[in-house]
């Protein structure tokens, strides 16, 4: 961690520059708002330039159809019908982002008031991480200050919470607090973005198993040469109860309304809207020229089911051979390297699930300023990301203008197989990585083994 008045300093500049990039965000989404305003308080203009204009955002479509215009708190009397429909107020996020969707919409009656206010509720998340970022790795934390990502996407929808929690995590255990301390605030963290998106739960099992071996070169082991267990299952038990904690009261009070929030992203399809690979590669094999609709329809399920079954199995398989290759670099180095290993599941998730919507670039930047990366990839995968994140709306205003869409296509292409094809040198680059230091020297420092372990500690 960046220490004394120029670490201050850093982090100040950091944060400031964060602001202005959110201001510029707003702005931008900004344009899709304004009046005339329909009945419903949803701005004419929305439904006539999201596309074209990219300043669409998931939290002011979501201003209608979820009962924030109506104020309804959520989950507690919601549900989800057999065709996949949420109602009474239930939306498809964990409980922790709905309740920053239902805070926002208190005191809007508009879809613009909603996005005004939901900026203002979001951004001080975008600051802290700022402010995080730049007191643990110095300057280079302006790639998530300044970088195009959080103007894209920092009002797109309710990311920059959870994406405070996964640094807030690495940013506690840069501290010289003892371990099993920091280690449980840390999971406490990622427990908390788990209710509000879910990826940060996955980090627990790197950090457990950093825990395990006693953190840096087993340096702070509680009995020289034997596994911390204790430690390492406090870290996991301390996460499942900030989960339980959370949602049990949603899950006793409106089970139905809570587990609908599931059973959305369950339903879901990997379509269009995706930006998956799967709908742009798999997807491939299954059509037919056949125009007869029962055909259609067929092949149709049977590329869902392939996707359901195989989704998830890539994803696992990537996150088990994530956790063993951590275990052979502790072998060799003596630290279990939780950021990268963390970055690795992360990036793997991005690669093989069935959605991949174009805010999720806000999860990965951090990972970008933590670990020495090089720069060509990294600027590399931002223009495919920008390239996707725009090119993708330009192509759903094509369509729905019923023009040749072709030429958008074929940018939807680029990014789509881009990004994937550079997740996939991310995840080795990531796996052979090392932490920034805040000194940026060029110097690479390794730990040193630590003793060998030969008993383990209950």
């Amino acid at each position: 961690m960046t220490t004394g008045r120029a670490g201050v300093a850093t982090a100040t500049v950091v944060t400031a520059v964060s602001v202005v990039t959110m201001i510029l965000g707003y702005l931008n989404k900004a344009r899709c708002t304004g009046a005339p305003f329909d009945e419903a308080g949803r701005s004419l203009v929305f439904d006539r330039i999201k596309d074209s204009s990219v300043c669409y955002s998931d939290i002011q479509f979501l201003w209608l159809d979820r009962g924030i215009d109506q104020h309804i708190f959520p989950y507690l009397n919601g549900g989800i019908s057999a065709d996949g429909t949420l109602i009474g107020g239930t939306v498809e996020y964990p409980v922790l982002s709905g309740i920053l969707m239902w805070i926002g919409g208190l005191a809007s009656h508009t879809d613009a008031q909603f996005l005004f206010y939901s900026a203002v509720l979001l951004a001080p998340f975008g600051a802290l991480t700022a402010w995080m970022l730049g007191r643990t790795v110095g300057s280079i934390a302006l790639l998530w200050s300044a970088g195009p990502a959080l103007i894209l996407y920092a009002f797109h929808n309710w990311e920059l919470p959870v994406v405070a929690t996964a640094v807030g995590a690495v940013y506690v255990m840069s501290t010289t607090w003892p371990l099993r301390v920091r280690a449980c605030l840390a999971a406490a963290l990622l427990a908390v973005g788990f209710c509000l998106k879910l990826y940060p739960g996955a980090f627990v099992l790197p950090l457990a198993l950093f825990v395990l071996v006693g953190g840096r070169g087993g340096r702070e082991l509680a009995v020289p040469g034997r596994l911390d267990v204790r430690g390492a299952a406090a870290v996991v038990a301390v996460a499942g109860a900030v989960v339980v904690a959370v949602n049990l009261p949603f899950a006793l009070i409106g089970y139905d309304g809570w587990r609908a929030s599931f059973a959305f992203q369950e339903m879901r399809e990997a379509d269009i809207t995706t930006n998956s690979i799967w709908y742009w590669g798999l997807r491939v094999l299954y059509a037919t020229p056949s125009t007869s609709p029962e055909t259609s329809e067929a092949n149709e399920a049977a590329y869902q089911s392939m996707v359901s079954v195989l989704s998830p199995m890539f994803v696992l398989a990537a996150f088990a051979a994530a956790l063993w290759f951590g275990w052979r670099r502790y072998g060799t180095e003596g630290t279990y390297p939780w950021i990268q290993i963390s970055a690795v599941m992360l990036a793997s998730f991005l690669l093989f699930h069935k959605v991949h919507s174009p805010q999720y670039t806000l999860w990965l930047v951090p990972f970008f300023v933590l670990l020495r990366i090089p720069w060509q990839v990294v600027t590399a995968y931002l223009l495919a990301d920008l390239v996707m994140g725009i090119g993708v709306f330009k192509y759903f205003a094509a369509l729905s203008s019923g023009s040749d869409a072709s030429t958008e296509e074929n940018v939807v292409l680029v990014g789509v197989w881009g990004r994937a094809a550079l997740l996939v040198v991310l995840i080795v680059l990531f796996a052979r990585s090392r932490e920034r230091r805040h000194s940026e020297s060029p110097v690479r420092v390794v730990d040193p083994p630590s003793p060998r372990i030969t008993e383990v500690s209950a």
